[in-house]
This record gives C-alpha cells, sequence and structure tokens, in this order.
C-alpha cells in the first residue's frame, strides 16, 4: 500500500506506454512542452469537465459524475476522471468510467490502461470487489463514437504491471536514454529528448546543420 505522498498521476500510465523516456521527462525533470496534439486534448478534456455542467446530474436512469477524483493506494496512482456514469437506483449494477480522447483508437493499450486504472480506483475507493466493473468506454474525438473496452484479467494485469514500472522509474529517478522512434515525430518533448542528437556515428556538425534548416523550414512554413 502505497502512502498519499507517494501516490503518482495516472496520467502518467500513458506516458510511459508510449514511451518511459517521455514519461522521466515529465516525471523526473518536470519537462513539458505543448503541441498541436497536447492542446486539442486538453480542450477535448477541458469540454468533459465543463463548468457550465453540473458535476453530478442525472439522465435515463444514470447519474453522471464529472471530474471524479480518484485515488488507489494499492496501485500507488491518483487523478481525476472525466466521466463516470452510476446507475441509479439500487440496481447492483457497477460504475462506468468513460475517458475522453482527441484522436483515434490506438495501437497500443496505453488509453485501455488509463481506463482499466481509473476502474480499479473506482472498485477500491467504492470498496466493490476486484473485477466488477467489467467494462469502460473511450469516445475519441475523431471518431466521434465511444469504444467499448473489456477490462480483464490480461488488461488489469497489464495496468498493475505499468503501475510498478511508474513507481520503478520515478523512485529511481532514472531517465533512458533517447532512442529515435517512428513516434517521436508526435511528441511535444522531441526539441527537449532530441533523439536525433545521439544518434551514433553522428557528429555535432550534422546535427546543427539539420537543426538549422528544420528552423529555416519553420520559418519558410509557418
Amino acid at each position: 500500500m502505497f502512502a498519499d505522498a507517494n501516490l503518482l498521476p495516472i496520467s502518467a500510465l500513458q506516458h510511459l506506454l508510449f514511451c518511459e523516456r517521455q514519461c522521466a521527462l515529465i516525471h523526473v525533470e518536470r519537462l513539458w512542452a505543448e503541441n498541436r496534439l497536447t492542446i486539442e486534448g486538453r480542450q477535448l478534456h477541458k469540454k468533459a469537465h465543463d463548468p457550465g455542467k453540473h458535476l453530478s446530474s442525472s439522465r435515463s436512469g444514470v447519474r453522471i459524475a464529472r471530474g471524479l477524483e480518484l485515488t488507489s493506494h494499492r496501485l500507488g496512482l491518483f487523478g481525476v476522471s472525466d466521466v463516470v456514469e452510476f446507475p441509479a437506483g439500487e440496481t447492483g449494477q457497477p460504475p462506468l468510467p468513460i475517458e475522453y480522447k482527441r484522436g483515434q483508437p490506438k495501437k497500443n493499450d496505453a488509453d485501455k490502461v488509463q481506463l482499466c486504472a481509473q476502474a480499479m480506483c473506482l472498485e477500491e475507493m467504492l470498496q466493490l470487489p476486484p473485477g466488477i466493473i467489467t467494462h469502460g468506454q473511450i469516445f475519441y474525438g475523431r471518431t466521434r463514437r465511444r469504444l467499448e473496452v473489456p477490462l480483464d484479467t490480461s488488461l488489469r494485469c497489464k495496468t498493475e504491471q505499468a503501475s510498478i514500472r511508474l513507481h520503478e522509474i520515478i523512485d529511481a529517478g532514472f531517465t533512458p536514454p533517447a532512442r529515435r522512434e517512428k513516434q517521436c515525430d508526435r511528441c511535444s518533448l522531441l526539441h527537449l529528448c532530441l533523439p536525433d542528437a545521439l544518434r551514433p556515428r553522428r557528429t555535432a556538425r550534422v546535427y546543427l546543420t539539420e537543426a538549422a534548416t528544420i528552423a529555416l523550414m519553420d520559418q519558410l512554413n509557418p
């Protein structure tokens, strides 16, 4: 069990599964930068937490909670949900966590792990039997649809392992070395991470020349 002071953000699981170096740059070295993708994501979450909407409302026998604070001392995580739907009345049905994402379903399980962590937090907080929340949903801004996600044993194990790895990296204060990957082009921390600068057999002159060329192209194509 983790103490309150040792809880880490649920959102860090997303960073971890995207890239361990990105996760460490954000949560160990406290670096951050925005790009179009992060801004669009933040705007979508802002709509989900719209202060013009009640934090708790009801429709069709469902109570809707927005911006619900979540914690799990077993996993060592905390965060804020986008939306949780609670069946009204004594139905015996578990709550339904819903996460909002700007893009479309990913090839990896980063979004699903983040959703699963929220469900596991809800089970712990509400003293529900582990595994009783059998599914959640992810709303993707690009498709404008909800994707139903089974929260099965495999996904729960992956979520627990990701939580363990997250604490290992943060507790050790370790930032993995940069390595150029295809996904680097979508990362808002690319200019801080500098994976190209650390490629083997690459001189500083070559790197500086390429960086100057990129900067010039950005000026010509704002």
